[in-house]
Order: C-alpha cells, then structure tokens, then sequence
C-alpha cells in the first residue's frame, strides 16, 4: 500500500508503457544459443526472469564470466534497435499519462534501456513525460535515477511511486525505499504478490487513475 498521496509517478519503459517485452525475449531466445550452452526455450525465459537490468547484466547473471557474453549482448542491441521503434506504447499509455498530468503529477520514466533509444521512442511516440531517464554508465535503473528525480522535483522518497513490469523493479523500489506498484505482463499478480505482498499491482495502466 502507498504510504501518503503520490506527487510523482516514475514508470519503467519497456514493458510497462512501451509493448516490446515479448519481442526482447524472442530476440534473446534466438542470439543466446548460438554462443551459449543453453536452448532457444529456456533463454527466453531466463532473460524474462532476469529483466529489469541491463541485457548486458543480465547475461551475467545467467552466465557470470563467460568471454562470450560480450559478443551476445551486441548482437541483441544491433537486432534490437532494428525493430524497436515500431513497437507500440500500451493503448492506455498515452490517456493515463494525460490523466495524470492534468491532476499535477510530475511523470518520470526510469529505464535501463539506453538514453538515446529512450529519447528517441518518446520523441516519436504520443506520449510525453516530465523527465526521461535510460542508461548510461554509472547512472543506472533504481538508486541512481530516483536520487536525480528527488533532486530535481524538490521530492521526497514518500512523494514517489514507481510503476514497473519486473521483478527487479520492485527489488529496487524497495531497497530505496520507495511505494512500488507491480504491473502484470511477464509476471503475474500472485508472483508480485508473493515476493511484495505491501505492492499493489495492475493490470492495466489505466487503473492508476484509481489508486493514485
């Protein structure tokens, strides 16, 4: 549960307001094996288990130290950008983000995709926010983007909720001490659930016009 009424909403991108988290997983299922020991099946649910972080991470988490990750992690970036851009942002993004605006949120997004693809997608996209934060060497995805977002709406860790598709989001939200809200697609609301039982979780973005 919230602590107190939110001021700003920071959301994860890919898979929370952008539909391409299938598609990272196809691409993964079909790279990782040809410089792995693993099958196309279980690749793509090990990159699902383990999203939320850097692909580049991830594969260290799967395979920590092996020479061939590198290679991986930039075949999947060059087949990734190939596509991405025609991936569509979830029907109710663009609504509930105006919803929110219109009732004085400040809107954050909070990716570990790269800066410039995030940059890029939301300028092309009828979406908008107030920041936009991706990846980028040492300023990452939870303590790092969150400390940036405080300092720059004047926030405190009580005024923040972050929306997230992931795991890992909420694992992250936690160790900084932020409100988490679990949104289902890859995982589900029991899974949230089960390792955030204080979470609430969605469905659909839409629904944060009611819990907000």
């Amino acid at each position: 549960m919230t602590r107190q009424k939110k001021k700003v909403v920071v959301f994860d991108f890919d898979g929370t307001i952008v539909n391409s988290m299938d598609a990272f997983a196809d691409i993964a299922a079909s790279v990782m094996p040809k410089h792995l020991p693993i099958d196309a099946a279980t690749a793509r649910r090990r990159y699902l288990e383990t999203s939320g972080i850097p692909f580049f991470q991830q594969l260290e988490v799967i395979f920590p130290g092996n020479p061939a990750n590198k290679n991986v992690a930039d075949e999947f970036e060059r087949i990734k950008v190939e596509k991405y851009f025609s991936r569509p942002v979830f029907d109710d993004a663009a609504s509930t983000l105006a919803h929110l605006k219109e009732r004085g949120f400040v809107t954050a997004v909070s990716s570990n995709n790269y800066q410039e693809l995030v940059d890029r997608f939301v300028g092309r996209a009828d979406i908008s926010f107030d920041i936009v934060l991706g990846f980028r060497p040492n300023f990452e995805k939870g303590a790092d983007h969150f400390t940036h977002i405080m300092r720059e709406t004047g926030s405190t860790k009580d005024d923040i909720a972050f929306v997230g598709d992931s795991l890992k989001d909420g694992e992250r939200a936690g160790e900084f001490g932020i409100d988490f809200i679990g949104k289902e697609g890859i995982f589900s609301g029991s899974e949230f659930k089960e390792q955030f039982p204080d979470a609430k979780v969605i469905s659909t973005l839409a629904e944060l016009k009611k819990i907000l």
